[in-house]
């Protein structure tokens, strides 16, 4: 086998490329394995905003969500341990099966050192807390989360990357330009230095950072696929105090909401509790998200509330929309707005002054005052005000005029692919996996989509 001969290419070294590759060396010691990734390593990877060294670098790619690691070397690290969040699993394999996997990868992200405290494990506190929900029209799904921390999960990156490179071929800051297709099979892959690789099998898994791409290559080579509903809406920072009694108990609260006014559903997402709000850099588009710390604290806590809209025909660039309405945050800030709840209420934008006035100091400082009904289409935001109307039955405080609202939050998943119950597209020994694929929205299923495809692989070379 030459040089540029592989038995796998692996696209994408996120969750769900790292977990395939451990499981295809695991299984069988020997492949000739390849994982391309365009970010840095993880051991090169340094955001200066979220350091607060400095503004963003607008670094392409985005430091903080490309590389080893994926996006998911920076976040908190939440471990939803249910086949009902972070995917869509479901409707390929089983929910027994499903469940299998995620246990499974639960017990390999604790033997790479995950701590073992759960949350949401207390039944009778969970059913309390539902019920409160329930008086409020918000439905609280429970699940169990094991929490690693923001630098926790980039530790345990750290060492699956230090075990996986004594097996495979990784090559960071080398990404993929398109998949090569000869006779309805995959070949390989050209990369952007012009360098081609070639396998038998190949493995897709871009990421969030890679899911335009990854669309605009399955146009191209003639893949249907159908569009995810389109995930807009704002990052929530309160007073930690406010959620706490929620936050304690279950870490994140899981609530969905269906707002009066237009029936569009509403769902809390990627709750911070004493955590932190940045910035991430989409291909040159600022968008919000948040963090949290295993072993420090701040004093607010965050969390995002998104609004779900399924477009249907003619309409078919979700992406696109979504990228749309981020510009146009963009266009108004230096990057990520921020509003104070009552300014916005009250129809004024939010100035420094009013934000220094404010009860609730911001932990992303950068962040521009301005008004975000500038931004938002007036249903988002109209089902978005609902939505805090109600969450503040449960948790008093969180509809105070001192709540600040960071914009916009937007999730790149929109689109997904038909797939086999083992993710493989049309092209034979093409699978696609993750986020980016548009089957997956979390570390968990992430990950354990990486495994289903690696099994499938590893099934065929039997044969």
């Amino acid at each position: 086998m030459s040089s540029n001969e592989y038995d796998v290419i692996i696209i994408g070294a996120g969750p769900s490329g790292i977990f395939a590759a451990m499981e295809l060396y695991k299984q069988k010691n020997g492949l000739k394995i390849l994982v391309l990734e365009k970010g840095k390593d993880i051991n090169q990877r340094k955001c200066f905003v979220k350091s607060g060294e400095s503004s963003c670098l607008h670094c392409k790619p985005c430091l903080l969500i490309c590389g080893f690691g994926g996006a998911g070397a920076f976040s908190d690290g939440k471990l939803t341990l249910s086949p009902q969040f972070g995917g869509v699993l479901s409707d390929y394999v089983s929910s027994k099966v499903v469940e299998e996997l995620i246990n499974y990868v639960d017990q390999e992200y604790l033997s790479y050192g995950a701590p073992a405290d759960l949350y949401g494990a207390d039944d009778e506190t969970t059913k309390d807390l539902k019920r409160q929900a329930a008086t409020a029209d918000l439905n609280l799904i429970p699940a169990q989360i094991r929490h690693l921390g923001t630098e926790n999960c980039n530790l345990i990156l750290t060492r699956m990357r230090e075990k996986l490179e004594q097996q495979i071929d990784i090559r960071t800051s080398e990404g993929v330009r398109e998949v090569l297709v000869e006779d309805g099979k995959a070949r390989g892959v050209l990369t952007e230095e012009d360098q081609t690789y070639f396998a038998p099998c190949v493995i897709c898994g871009p990421g969030r950072a890679g899911a335009e791409w990854f669309l605009e290559e399955s146009k191209k080579l003639g893949l249907k696929g159908v569009n995810n509903p389109v995930d807009i809406g704002v990052r929530v920072e309160v007073p930690g105090v406010t959620m706490e009694h929620l936050t304690a108990k279950l870490y994140e609260s899981k609530l969905v909401y269906y707002s009066p006014s237009f029936d569009d559903r509403v769902r809390t997402f990627c709750m911070n509790p004493f955590g932190e709000v940045v910035a991430e850099n989409n291909n040159g588009l600022i968008t919000v998200n948040g963090h949290s710390y295993a072993h420090k604290q701040t004093a607010n806590t965050n969390f995002a509330l998104l609004v779900s809209k399924m477009f249907t025909e003619p309409f078919r660039e979700p992406i696109r929309y979504g990228k749309y309405i981020a510009s146009l945050a963009n266009m108004l800030g230096d990057g990520v707005l921020i509003q104070r709840l009552g300014d916005l209420l009250e129809g004024r934008r939010s100035t420094q002054d009013r934000i220094d006035r404010g009860l609730v100091t911001p932990t992303m400082p950068q962040a521009t005052p301005g008004d975000l009904s500038l931004v938002l289409p007036y249903r988002h935001l109209t089902s978005l005000l609902e939505m805090l109307e109600a969450l503040d039955k449960v948790a008093p405080g969180v509809n105070s005029r001192h709540t600040l609202l960071y914009g916009v939050e937007v999730k790149f998943y929109s689109y997904r692919l038909e797939l086999t119950p083992a993710l493989e597209t049309q092209i034979e020994n093409l699978f696609a996996v993750g986020d980016g694929a548009g089957v997956t929205r979390g570390l968990v299923q992430a990950s354990a989509s990486g495994v289903i495809a690696a099994r499938e692989v590893l099934e065929r070379m039997e044969n």
